[in-house]
């Protein structure tokens, strides 16, 4: 289940002093994520955490420095072949795809969603070759998205879809030191509960454990969430636990991996914050995604794991009620490309000692 080492690892594992080059985009052009790609790079708060490439279309940076209220030179190249890593001008391929002045701002657009896509299409690219070392990418609209023709609930499945991968993956989200996954994601209730499966749990708990240990987590403490409520009382509300749910997570520990429950989904998040587990996996989306946004809804980082690509992003959305404010904040952005860089950089020592 572990990834396909990228290209770009051994890069990593040669020069143990070399950051983690990250394709950043931009994200929906009608939404906020051009303003936080300009502002965070203006003043180059995270150079001493990665190099960072842009990747989309130098009118939607030059929207995003308006709205920022900040002004930077950049390198536009026609391909990543071409930058120069020892620069500190941020360089840019530049797509030449998206004219933010042709979308509307601050709603959905079925064609800012198709660029959206594209633009994401060519990151993964980009990391194929062995350029970068991670891709990073703005807010996004899933349903521009979708009715621009990227035919997906959402960009995981697009993701690993372009990327060939038939196996398990899974979206997690990253807060406070956290790390909340599932067993199932962006589908029904109805759907979620024919999902899970002993398969399934094995499947979400195991890519946890190595999800946090590429993270530098040793010896990862995941808590399992139950389906039903307070964990079916015994049996009075449902038997999936004792009959499927606490076997699965038994035989786990048995081998090895350091898990434990099914707990009651209503008192797992309070534990789990408090510091007893380092990581949640809930039954289904909303169980586990409420409580984390109640602790930090503008603070966390969704990461797609699984894949050979490392893929990282804010947790939060588009924000279309703040477009063009200004106002825009950038911890989640900054999370997000400090992750990525983590992962890779980990990801690269942990193939140097072939684990």
């Amino acid at each position: 289940m572990t990834p396909a080492q990228n290209p770009s690892d051994t890069r990593l594992q040669n020069d143990s002093n070399a950051k983690p080059r990250i394709a950043l985009t931009m994200g929906d052009c009608t939404g906020i994520g051009p303003e936080q790609c300009a502002r965070i790079l203006s003043d180059g708060r995270m150079n001493s955490v990665a190099k960072i490439v842009l990747v989309g279309d130098a009118r939607v940076l030059d929207r995003g420095m308006q709205d920022a209220g900040v002004s930077f030179d950049v390198r536009r190249v026609s391909s990543a072949s071409d930058i120069d890593w020892n620069e500190d001008i941020v360089p840019l391929i530049d797509l030449g795809n998206t004219d933010p002045s042709t979308l509307p701002r601050a709603s959905i657009s079925p064609e800012s969603g198709k660029l959206t896509g594209d633009t994401l299409a060519r990151a993964i690219e980009i990391a194929g070759e062995g350029h970068v070392d991670a891709v990073t990418f703005a807010p996004l609209n899933k349903a521009a998205m979708f009715a621009g023709g990227w035919k997906f609930p959402d960009e995981h499945k697009m993701f690993a879809h372009l990327l060939g991968h038939k196996t398990y993956f899974s979206e997690m989200n990253v807060l406070d030191g956290q790390w909340m996954s599932r067993v199932t994601g962006h589908v029904s209730l109805r759907q979620a509960l024919e999902e899970i499966n002993p398969q399934s749990i094995s499947d979400a708990v195991t890519l946890v454990h190595e999800m946090l240990s590429n993270a530098g987590i040793e010896n990862p403490r995941i808590a399992v969430a139950a389906l039903n409520p307070h964990a079916g009382e015994g049996g009075l509300f449902g038997r999936d636990e004792i009959e499927m749910i606490g076997p699965t997570v038994k035989g786990l520990a048995e081998k090895g991996i350091n898990c434990s429950g099914p707990y009651p989904a209503d008192t797992v998040y309070i534990r789990a914050f408090k510091g007893e587990f380092d990581s949640v996996v809930a039954m289904y989306h909303d169980q586990g995604q409420i409580a984390t946004k109640l602790k930090g809804f503008n603070r966390g980082v969704t990461v797609t794991a699984g894949l050979k690509t490392i893929f990282t992003t804010p947790s939060h959305g588009t924000a279309f009620d703040i477009v063009g404010k200004g106002v825009a904040t950038t911890g989640a952005l900054e999370s997000a490309i400090a992750l990525a860089a983590t992962l890779a950089s980990n990801r690269a020592r942990r193939a140097a000692a072939g684990r």
